[in-house]
């Protein structure tokens, strides 16, 4: 069966990229002072100004202003051509400590309350309910969705070719999205590229197509996967100068399915950016990456969901649910046990094992949280594939 999938990208520069990186940045710097800090900082921005809010808590002293200027001007905002200057626009401040309320259920589990567990990794509940889904595949060596790889990839290329000097009159802003066709499961071709960045007045329209075919697509779309029918679209408005703050407004958290798995996976709904890990819908969603990658990179599953479930204050996870579209090599309910047996899920042994209280995040706030293996994060690791496939062959079933 032949079927069509499309997942895009954004650069940094896009206005909801530049809220996730600035409250990444400010979580980073926290984080640097005090490990144990509890943090959900929000963004948002229009013309001229940024806002930064929400809630955090520890032992720390950070200038949330020179933070946000920093960041801003790093992504490429850093003079009045390209409509937003770190320089000069207005930075807004409003963070306040964690609710008591929360930090109750957060700082000393229910099952700590209750005698339940005893253990120091029981000790951090979960900092919301809520469900978290990862995913894996075996399309790509990063065991991710090609055309969730190729979108970020392009997005990525359109950031490198502008901030080289390669074609100086790109702005930070952009968008990209790739149309794959599969036959049975399997990748054909690739249908449709679209390409939307901004430039300089000075820029004409053609300029912009032919340069964005020949240095950005070309480098970046496998020649075997382009043919004749292959369309690429390239500013298809006519016109991208207006773009970042002064174009759209922008939001912490508005771009999940980006930082994620372009589509091809379910979403819990929960951001990522600004959060500390006690927060599940980041660490569990990393957890969930992590198991299932293992899964496929074992040979358990040529393709695997997972998706994992909590309640505020409690450690242990309410549900584990997997789903591997008929790949697996054993029962979904089989590699469900695997999960248990073999993964600690509560939100402590997840931090520990993941190393999630060091600064780190920022660089993670564009271009997708997954498959990111250029930056050594440990939740894309395959280290535990090797015990998967000796517990597959346990005759005893567990």
């Amino acid at each position: 069966m032949i079927k069509l999938f499309t997942s895009e990208s954004v650069t940094e520069g896009h206005p909801d990229k530049l809220c996730d990186q600035v409250s990444d940045a400010v979580l980073d710097a926290i984080l640097a002072q005090d490990p144990n800090a509890h943090v959900a900082c929000e963004c948002a921005t229009k013309t001229g100004f940024l806002m930064v809010f929400g809630e955090a808590s520890g032992n720390f002293d950070v200038d949330y202003e020179a933070i946000a200027r920093k960041t801003i001007k790093e992504i490429g905002y850093d003079n009045d051509d390209v409509y937003f200057n770190g320089n000069t626009c207005e930075i807004i401040q409003h963070m306040e400590e964690q609710s008591a309320d929360i930090a109750m259920g957060v700082n000393e589990s229910l099952e700590i309350k209750e005698g339940t567990q005893k253990d120091e990794l029981a000790m951090t509940g979960a900092g919301d309910q809520g469900m978290m889904f990862g995913y894996a595949c075996n399309e790509t060596e990063e065991l991710m969705p090609i055309s969730t790889v190729l979108a970020q990839k392009l997005a990525m290329r359109l950031a490198e070719v502008r901030k080289n000097g390669t074609l100086p009159y790109l702005g930070p802003d952009g968008k990209t999205q790739v149309t794959v066709e599969t036959e049975n499961h399997k990748i054909v071709r690739v249908d449709t590229v679209v390409v939307s960045t901004q430039h300089l007045e000075s820029a004409s329209l053609e300029q912009v197509r032919a340069d964005m075919i020949e240095h950005v697509i070309k480098p970046i779309v496998p020649d075997n996967l382009i043919d004749d029918r292959t369309k690429f679209y390239v500013n298809p408005t006519g016109r991208f100068v207006i773009g970042g703050p002064k174009g759209d407004s922008g939001l912490t958290g508005r771009k999940i399915i980006v930082d994620t798995y372009g589509g091809h996976s379910s979403h819990g709904g929960g951001a990522f950016s600004g959060k500390d890990p006690t927060k599940v819908d980041r660490s569990a969603a990393y957890m969930a990456r992590y198991v299932a990658k293992n899964i496929v990179a074992a040979g358990i599953a040529e393709r695997c969901e997972v998706q994992f479930a909590y309640a505020i204050g409690v450690a242990e996870p309410v549900s584990v649910f997997v789903d591997t579209y008929g790949t697996g090599i054993v029962s979904d309910e089989r590699i469900v046990q695997l999960i248990v047996d073999n993964f600690d899920l509560r939100p402590a042994a997840i931090i520990k094992k993941l190393e999630l209280k060091k600064p780190q995040y920022r660089q993670l706030a564009a271009y997708g949280h997954f498959g990111r293996t250029d930056l050594g994060v440990k939740w894309e690791e395959t280290d535990m594939a090797a015990q998967l496939k000796l517990a597959v062959a346990d005759p005893s079933g567990r």
